[in-house]
């Protein structure tokens, strides 16, 4: 116990660093956010713990269990940016130690467990999704758990996980699970039990009594609202969400068009940032050697590449893909890389000095692989001081100083891949990692409040007496949540245009472009009660980073009536 003490602690203060140090600090972005904000606040104020809702309209579209804990957190901390946050960002903490823990079991390595919680603890997939108001980082984490509780043959915990998951997203709680877990048992089933004369539940590993009680746990978690919800809605919900929401969606163009089969390497790559270019760079060795010399995989390494690789292939086959599909990936590669950076740092069974200062062909990978990482850090500053007119709503001086620890960090890991210190190698990168990531949260991303939504919010308020509120395009989920009253949404110009002319007063928010395109359509001048500038960091591009362009990069909302 002393001996993970120190690893476990140093994690713990690595994930509160990244996940929860600022964590409400940004409003409510435009965004899935929104969704899960504004439904946990309209949760408390209606007092339906039942049927979510959004923009005081049913919300059939996900489970209710981000509502719920969120919802329950707002009866503590009111309906704050952190309270809407906070689960999200507790379900990175728990993935990070998670990962450390199936790491240590799995690879008998206390160096290479703590280098992959620190992976999940300070790559970029899980900072930015940890700071958003969304279910998927607990979902990874309700998944990852199932998977590893089934691996592990801890029925219980198994069925009591996938449960849980079931509440937070539905079926993909259940569907990634079986698709990781079935191959490999499948693969192991002859080597399970006693041998070959042994029944098929002693080679199995598990026993009828045992699988009866995961799904009993299961059931009694994760079904209970579902058929509360079956029973106060009907069928309607039951299409709705079961085919409408995970059928089409995996299977059809409703929600999004047809992307590429590669569309989730980048995604992976930049998930795992800034530890991307170890993964780039280390684990081709160990490929090689496989194919060349026609050696197998240890049974940890085909573990955790089945469950990498499956969950990568089932959303590449989907149509509605979308980069956050992914999370449940990044654990298992975190342990395969954990486990390739400590075996060049120090083999199995050696001590770390013999290598100090020393620079093997193994060794060579993490030198390439670092000065990499250097050239990486160095980059993304350079992008971000080209980028700076386009920062409206930063501060001047805390992009400048987020700049600065971003050449700091280059400067720091040119230091070790220079002195050779690998043994010092990660912590070292988990600081940097950990700096790098508030460098953004604090700078260059990092509001002056009130920021733009909240100051459209002000608006509203000042202009409104009891006129419907239309949004165009524009603030679509997150208005609300700073207005607490009902917005319409108007999906295109037609609408728009309807709105517009309706025959009472009417508040529409949209930005400048599309204000004149309704004026001059309808010949009328619409009165200016207000304005904003805006930039939209959900859609910033490489183009804006490299070439910055304020007058096309940046929206100026505008606040007009019909009257």
């Amino acid at each position: 116990m002393s001996r993970l003490r120190r690893p476990a602690l140093t994690l713990l203060l690595l994930a509160f660093l990244t996940f929860f140090l600022g964590l409400g600090r940004q409003a409510i972005s435009d965004t899935d956010e929104g969704f899960y904000a504004e439904a946990a606040r309209e949760m408390v104020e209606g007092g339906d713990w039942l049927t979510p809702h959004f923009n005081y309209a049913d919300r059939w579209q996900k489970p209710v269990l981000y509502y719920w804990l969120t919802a329950a957190t707002y009866l503590v901390t009111g309906p704050t940016e952190w309270g809407a946050r906070a689960w999200s960002a507790l379900a990175g903490v728990g993935l990070a130690l998670l990962t450390f823990a199936i790491a240590r079991r799995m690879l008998r390595r206390d160096d290479a467990a703590f280098i992959a919680g620190a992976i999940v603890a300070t790559c970029y997939g899980y900072f930015a999704i940890a700071r958003l108001a969304l279910p998927d980082l607990p979902l990874a984490f309700f998944i990852t758990l199932t998977i590893w509780a089934a691996l592990d043959r801890r029925w219980a915990l198994a069925g009591l996980a996938a449960g849980l998951g079931f509440l937070m997203k539905g079926p993909v709680a259940l569907v990634i699970p079986a698709i990781v877990v079935l191959p490999i048992w499948w693969r192991e089933f002859g080597r399970l039990g006693a041998g070959p004369g042994a029944s098929f539940w002693t080679r199995l590993g598990v026993t009828p009594r045992e699988l009866l009680l995961a799904a009993v746990l299961f059931a009694i978690v994760g079904l209970p609202w579902y058929v509360a919800m079956t029973a106060t809605h009907g069928t309607p919900y039951l299409e709705s969400f079961f085919v409408g929401d995970n059928l089409e969606r995996f299977a059809t163009t409703r929600f999004n068009g047809p992307r590429s089969l590669l569309f989730y390497v980048p995604i992976v790559i930049l998930g795992m940032l800034p530890w991307a270019m170890y993964l780039l760079v280390l684990p081709w060795r160990r490929g090689l050697e496989v194919v060349r010399r026609r050696q197998r995989l240890t049974a940890e390494e085909w573990r955790l590449a089945a469950w990498a690789l499956a969950p990568l292939i089932f959303y590449t086959l989907s149509i509605g893909k979308q980069p956050r599909y992914v999370l449940p990936v990044l654990p298992p590669l975190a342990i395969l890389l954990a486990q390739s950076i400590a075996k060049r740092i120090a083999p199995a069974g050696a001590t770390p000095e013999p290598y100090r200062g020393l620079i093997t062909a193994r060794q060579r990978g993490l030198a390439i692989a670092t000065w990499l990482t250097a050239a990486m850090f160095v980059a993304i500053a350079v992008l971000l001081f080209r980028a700076r007119p386009v920062f409206i709503t930063a501060y001047p001086a805390a992009t400048f100083t987020s700049i600065a620890a971003l050449a700091g960090c280059a400067v720091v890991l040119a230091g070790i891949a220079t002195a050779r210190a690998w043994r010092h190698l990660p912590i070292v990168m988990a600081s940097v990692s950990v700096v790098a990531m508030l460098s953004l949260q604090f700078g260059a991303l990092s509001g002056i409040r009130p920021e733009p939504v909240e100051e459209m919010a002000a608006l509203v308020r000042a202009n409104r007496t009891a006129e419907p509120i239309g949004e165009y395009q524009v603030f679509v989920r997150n208005l609300v949540f700073y207005t607490g009253v009902k917005q319409t949404e108007l999906f295109n110009e037609t609408n728009a245009l309807d709105f517009m002319r309706s025959s009472e007063r009417v508040l529409l928010v949209a930005r400048a472009r599309d204000v004149a395109r309704i004026e001059a359509i309808t010949g009328a001048t619409l009165p200016i009660l207000g304005q904003i500038r805006y930039l939209d960091t959900a859609n910033i591009r490489l183009r804006t980073l490299l070439w910055p362009i304020p007058e096309q990069d940046l929206d100026t909302v505008l606040l007009v009536s019909n009257r």
